[in-house]
């Protein structure tokens, strides 16, 4: 029997209150699939998709799932299927997944696939005993399949922020490693100018002593005699009619 999504409180963030700024440069442009007349369309509402998904610094082509973009194409699946298989691929469990805890997957997956972050702690725990008691795929299809998703996106349209009107967006400022992670490789990462760091570097070195046991005896030694017993008598003499010194 599945455990049940704990309950929490969502607290009041940008996307629960009715807007009223200006639409700008920063309004997210809406993706659907029912505006997209010819294969320019479709191809900008793919690769939409794999911006929200994969954020907008980790798209590699290595990344892309040409089954399910034929799929789309042919409109075979939805849109929201083509997310659900997105956040299910190797590639987003390798960047985001394995190098982070449950709670920073809650954090990320809320932001890219519900477009909002999480209200609060109580919410991160409830999603992150999903992770553990369904996996990731079912963490993956309750979000995707939940009221929140439906209400906001449907079937048709590409997530997306909501409601930005400060800030970078999600896709920019939530990276693979959460802040421990990165917090670690700095303490590890040799600091140039660390004081610390070259004395630590001094004491690792343990020159060896070396030591010579060969003896040598100069008394053994023959040096060669390289003196010349006939020694030139004549001037210098050239071939060359052009010298300027005498020729034989």
């Amino acid at each position: 029997m599945a455990i049940p999504l704990l309950a929490y409180k969502p607290s009041s963030q940008n996307q629960r209150v009715a807007g009223y700024e200006v639409p700008n440069e920063d309004t997210p442009y809406i993706y659907r699939i029912e505006d997209c007349i010819d294969e320019t369309d479709i191809q900008e509402l793919i690769w939409s998709a794999y911006r929200q998904v994969f954020s907008e610094h980790e798209i590699l082509n290595s990344f892309r799932q040409e089954n399910l973009e034929s799929q789309l194409r042919n409109r075979s699946i939805t849109v929201r299927d083509f997310i659900r298989g997105l956040a299910k691929t190797p590639g987003f469990y390798r960047l985001v997944v394995e190098k982070n805890s449950n709670y920073r997957v809650v954090e990320i997956c809320l932001k890219r696939i519900l477009g909002r972050a999480p209200y609060n702690k109580d919410e991160e725990i409830a999603w992150s005993i999903k992770i553990a008691t369904l996996g990731l795929g079912g963490f993956i299809d309750a979000l995707v399949n939940s009221e929140e998703y439906q209400s906001n996106f449907g079937d048709n349209t590409v997530p997306y922020q909501r409601r930005r009107f400060k800030d970078r967006p999600f896709n920019l400022v939530t990276p693979s490693y959460a802040d421990y992670w990165r917090d670690k490789e700095e303490s590890d990462r040799y600091k140039w100018g660390d004081v610390n760091n070259f004395l630590a570097m001094a004491r690792s070195i343990k020159p060896k002593a070396v030591t010579n046991n060969v003896t040598v005896n100069t008394a053994n030694i023959k040096i060669p005699d390289m003196t010349r017993d006939n020694k030139p008598q004549e001037a210098r003499v050239s071939i060359n009619p052009s010298a300027s010194f005498p020729v034989r």
